[in-house]
């Protein structure tokens, strides 16, 4: 239901994308924002305070990270309560994609706190515009399990989604995941491996999943930084209707050939299956 009882003495929290590389990409709107809070919580404080920096902003910074947000939550919601207005930020791209703010967001809906997003990078959106794969519809996984075994198991539960798959990992875990990809996957499946987005050494790797392991097999000083991994859905070929291929059939019967023939010409020429082509090949010659 939507959530339309906020009060007018509360303070206001906004979701602040910041940049996820080039510092140029930071918007005019997430400047204004980040310099009129009373207070900005961040992911990690010193990274944050980089960023301020190069922006000349001052602002305090209050930490919120995996470890202390349901605590910090009720903090926070205090100081909004009391007419303070404040802004959350992660590390890069936009909070709560992958990052800390599930909790606190939640708590502020729930009591009436205002959340206002303000958009901006996103690594995943980043990554999908230039891979030249399916965007129609897509999943994003996050990072999938540490474990090999529960990696494989996650992907086996994907490998039949048609949707385009993206997920984010880390460059020490890169080659198992890969690994696990092409197991799973098959060899020939087609991805992009995405890294260093929009920053100086920005790379998209494309092609085959083998093609991807072995490019990276062979360039191993390439393995750095954080990767977008984006995997092509599996493709349903639709079985054609046998009945497509009647005029085909008939004009191989006006040549007096046997069905067991012409059932194999047809299977060789559609793909199709043998049993159904040859149902319809003898239904045709017995009219």
């Amino acid at each position: 239901m939507e959530n339309n009882t906020a009060n007018a003495k509360n303070g206001t929290l906004y979701i602040v994308a910041t940049p996820i590389g080039n510092l140029k990409d930071i918007t005019h709107r997430a400047v204004e924002i980040l310099s009129s809070v009373d207070w900005i919580a961040a992911e990690d404080t010193r990274h944050t305070q980089k960023l301020l920096q190069a922006l000349m902003i001052q602002r305090p910074l209050i930490s919120l990270h995996d470890h202390n947000e349901q605590a910090r939550s009720t903090q926070l919601l205090e100081r909004l309560q009391q007419g303070e207005s404040g802004a959350l930020v992660s590390d890069a791209g936009t909070p709560l994609i992958n990052d800390p703010g599930f909790h606190l967001v939640k708590l502020l809906r729930q009591q009436g706190v205002e959340v206002v997003p303000i958009p901006g990078p996103s690594a995943v959106i980043t990554a999908l515009c230039a891979a030249g794969l399916p965007t129609d519809r897509f999943s994003y996984e996050g990072f999938l399990p540490a474990k090999n075994q529960k990696r494989l198991d996650v992907l086996e539960g994907l490998k039949n989604d048609t949707r385009t798959l993206v997920f984010y990992e880390s460059p020490h875990r890169l080659m198992d995941t890969l690994a696990a990809m092409e197991s799973v996957f098959g060899e020939s499946r087609q991805m992009v491996a995405a890294r260093e987005m929009t920053k100086t050494f920005e790379q998209f790797v494309s092609g085959s999943v083998a093609e991807v392991v072995a490019y990276f097999t062979e360039n191993s000083d390439k393995v750095r930084g954080e990767f977008v991994l984006m995997v092509m859905g599996d493709v349903i070929e639709e079985e054609t209707d046998v009945g497509d291929f009647d005029d085909l059939i008939l004009s191989l019967l006006k040549q007096n050939l046997p069905v067991k023939q012409i059932t194999d010409i047809l299977v060789d020429y559609s793909g199709q299956k043998k049993k159904a082509i040859y149902s319809r090949v003898q239904e045709l010659k017995d009219r």
